[in-house]
């Protein structure tokens, strides 16, 4: 199926199908890949590491860190 015969069918839906489809579309186009999520998480992975090779942050044992989850949630 082509792009024309995409739209044809498209139109053909009703007003509520239509605006279903957009939001879908829209959020196709905002939502970022997979490889765009694991460069994103690279990145913030080095930036981490340099903060605390560089002392402008300290590491938190994990469980001080579930520690204070849960007592958020409580």
């Amino acid at each position: 199926m082509d792009l024309k015969q995409i739209e044809d069918e498209a139109l053909h839906l009703t007003k509520e199908e239509r605006a279903q489809l957009v939001q879908r579309l829209v959020a196709s186009l905002e939502s970022p890949s997979a490889e765009e999520l694991r460069s994103d998480w690279l990145l913030a992975a080095r930036r981490r590491a340099e903060e605390l090779d560089q002392g402008f942050v300290q590491a938190v044992s994990g469980e001080d860190v579930l520690k204070k989850a849960r007592a958020l949630i409580k």
